[in-house]
Parts: C-alpha cells; structure tokens; sequence
C-alpha cells in the first residue's frame, strides 16, 4: 500500500484553486518498533512547509531522539478537509494495519465552512471511535490536538477575528469533551498557535498556515503524551 499525501490550498475559497495531483510516498514505516499514524487536514499534512517540518514527523524525530523506535507517520490529511471528508478518506484508504499511536487534528474547515457545532461534535465523535480502533482499540494509544487559532495570522486580519477566536474555542470545546469521554488525551496548541500575532516567523509565506517552527512548537507540546503512549 502506497501513502497519498493530498494538497489543496486550506480555508481560501476552495473553487479558486485546483487539488493538485497526489503524491506517492513510501509504505507504512515498518522498520521500527512503533508504527505512527497521523490523521488530519493542512495542519497534519504541513501545507507550505517541508514535509521533513511537519509536527507529525517533528514528533516521530523527538520521540526517537528520547529513545522510542517510532516510524514516521503514515499521513492521511488534505488541505481543505472536514471530519466528514476526512472519515470518508480513512474508509477509501482501507486500513488493515493496527498502529502503535494516533493523532487526531482537525475541525477548523468545520468552522470555516460554518458547519454546526452538533454536526462537528458527532462526525468528531466517529473519528475518534475510529481512530481508538486502528490503535489497537487502546484510547491512550491515540491522542488529539487543539485547532490552531488561525485569526492570529495575517491572513486572519480579513476576517472579524474576535468572532474567528470565539468560534475556534467552540469547536474545541467539542473536541475536548469527546476526547475526555472517550478517554483520549487533549493536547492544548491553539494558546502557542497564538503568538503568531506577534511573531511572523511562526507563519508560513503563505500567510496562513504554519512554519516549521511553528510546527516545532506542535510537536514538543504533543511529545509529553506521544511518549506516554509508547510506553
């Protein structure tokens, strides 16, 4: 089985770009003790950064330099995506290997898009199930994160950013209060993903998502957790 990677261009306007064309990557990193798979949109994927500074692969790097044998993560993510798309894609992907961890990032296209709260919370709550099940249906296995505060970018500033701010908290509000039914451990980044207000190096040269220091950020806050589960 092949690794899709999927870029479009997030929260723009999805009609005025096109999806570009997949890109092949290796298979499931096997060459390890631990397998890492990481599901998500732009955040997970690392739209405009290098692939080697997404948080997903930061984290794999920290948690092996700490001593634990993790692959780098096989990414199901896509610019632009919901929970519903990102549900469908993880079906179309026909996963039959169990992993070792999962992270679980994604919602801001829920509230960009202007989805409901309910419809977030219930598609959330699937994904969740669903990511509880390819970890080896182990809830301290999988671990979600917080959606980035995008209002602090400069890209946020042609939109009312405290309404943006106000709806971001919503939405993990839901997903923290799946996350603790469930049983699976919230790591808090909206607060880091902040500090892009005064601090442009954290923003990509698109304006709008994040660069690899950013990232960097991202995955020391997950790696706590990460490494817990791997114990």
């Amino acid at each position: 089985m092949k690794q899709r990677f999927y870029t479009l261009f997030l929260l723009v306007p999805l009609f005025l770009f096109g999806c570009k064309e997949d890109t092949p990557a290796p298979a499931i990193d096997t060459d390890h003790t631990y397998t890492y798979l990481a599901l998500g949109d732009s955040y997970t994927i690392g739209e405009s950064v290098a692939e080697a500074d997404r948080w997903g692969v930061l984290l794999a790097g920290l948690l092996r330099e700490s001593g634990v044998d993790v692959g780098n993560p096989y990414t199901i993510a896509r610019t632009g995506w919901t929970t519903s798309e990102l549900s469908s894609a993880i079906r179309k992907e026909g996963l039959k290997q169990q992993f070792d961890l999962v992270s679980l990032m994604i919602g801001v296209n829920n509230q960009y898009r202007k989805q409901s709260i309910s419809t977030y919370r219930s598609e959330f709550r699937e994904l969740l199930q669903t990511s509880i099940s390819l970890a080896k249906g182990d809830p301290s296995n999988v671990i979600v994160l917080s959606i980035p505060n995008w209002a602090a970018t400069p890209y946020g500033s042609n939109f009312n950013r405290e309404q943006i701010t106000e709806e971001i908290a919503a939405f993990n509000a839901v997903a923290a209060d799946e996350a603790q039914k469930a049983d699976v451990t919230f790591v808090n980044i909206t607060s880091f993903s902040e500090k892009a207000a005064e601090d442009r190096s954290l923003v990509a040269s698109d304006g709008l998502h994040y660069s690899g220091k950013m990232h960097l950020e991202w995955a020391k806050l997950a790696f706590p957790e990460a490494q817990n589960a791997l114990k």
